[in-house]
């Protein structure tokens, strides 16, 4: 595997709050895959889940140069395997820029704290 690009972000909860916690359901909706809606629907973690997510979309955004034209926020999606580690899978545009970089497969870091969240991500090609 060779390193391609790496992104890092960091989420204040707070800020991430007051952006999206009274948000109408189509404004998540142009952010959020309806998978990364329903995983985050219930419970008390759900902004930190939500941010983490928001979080990996901007890491992997930055390995891929940025947002570009024919690209939205649900082009990139944050998938847990089984073992619950974290993944990345991109759609649409997103994949189509991916691709033409070489990247073949992401790592992903995520760390949460009361307040924060961080996510690191590596795109890498075989």
């Amino acid at each position: 595997m060779n390193p391609v690009g790496l992104g890092f972000d960091l989420v204040d909860l707070e800020r991430f709050r007051l952006l999206y916690g009274d948000s109408d359901p189509d404004t998540l909706c142009r952010v959020f895959t309806p998978h990364e809606l329903e995983v985050t629907a219930a419970g008390a973690d759900r902004w930190h889940r939500l941010a983490a997510r928001w979080a990996v979309k901007e890491a992997v955004l930055k390995v891929l140069g940025g947002m570009q034209d024919g690209m939205s926020w649900t082009d990139i999606e944050l998938r847990t395997a089984p073992d619950g580690s974290p993944s990345v899978k991109l759609h649409r545009g997103a994949s189509a820029k991916a691709q033409s970089l070489g990247i073949t497969s992401w790592l992903v870091s995520i760390s949460h704290t009361d307040n924060t969240v961080g996510a690191v991500t590596i795109g890498a090609s075989t």
